[in-house]
């Protein structure tokens, strides 16, 4: 349900369960978070992506019954990727909801199609963001659109996201994989400490 795509210097990462609009189980975000801690010091990008018309619908409905959201592997697989040494993107082929946006702001870079939807629905379900979640996104959109989000539960659209600072590009959608690909191209030609250096004195 995990699958990487090997390049020589860009590794594809996708979550294929499209069935299940992309939901996670714990072994699912494992596997993700072991794909990008491998893919340090192999290569100088990743991108993470989805399979169908949505990113991921959060963790999967049994499994956060039996204490997946709450579970440490979410902020294993943030970790991984905020400490991913060179470029992370989100292309984002849909809507991306709950404990699953944790992952996309911790990339570096994320674009979007024009009929993604962002919601954390944390408030209505009862349960708190994943803790390293609230400050990235508020260092993205400001603490009052940050709240908008996680406490008063709004969904916002691809337009929306983009005029926040939640997504830096929107493209359409059988266009998504290579505008990523693109964004990683002065990268990949760089040397792998080079593209490190510059990321560290970006913070």
């Amino acid at each position: 349900m995990i699958e990487v795509s090997k390049g020589d210097a860009i590794w594809v990462i996708k979550i294929n369960r499209p069935e299940k609009a992309n939901s996670l189980t714990r072994r699912m975000l494992r596997d993700l978070a072991i794909a990008v801690e491998s893919a340090a010091g192999e290569v100088q990008a990743i991108v993470l992506t989805g399979e169908g018309k949505v990113f991921s619908a959060g963790a999967d409905l049994e499994a956060a019954k039996a204490g997946l959201a709450t579970d440490p592997i979410w902020e294993r697989l943030s970790k991984a990727i905020a400490d991913f040494p060179g470029l992370s993107i989100a292309a984002l082929n849909g809507t991306l909801a709950g404990g699953a946006m944790g992952m996309a702001l911790a990339c570096d870079v994320r674009i979007c199609v024009p009929t993604a939807k962002f919601f954390y629905p944390v408030m209505k379900l009862g349960f708190l963001p994943q803790p390293s979640d609230p400050a990235r996104l508020a260092a993205l959109v400001g603490p009052a659109r940050a709240k908008m989000i996680l406490m008063a539960g709004q969904k916002v659209g691809a337009i929306e996201a983009l005029q926040w600072g939640l997504v830096d590009r929107i493209v359409e959608s059988g266009e998504l994989l290579d505008a990523a690909k693109s964004l990683a191209e002065d990268v990949i030609e760089a040397t792998p400490n080079h593209a490190a250096a510059i990321k560290a004195m970006l913070g």
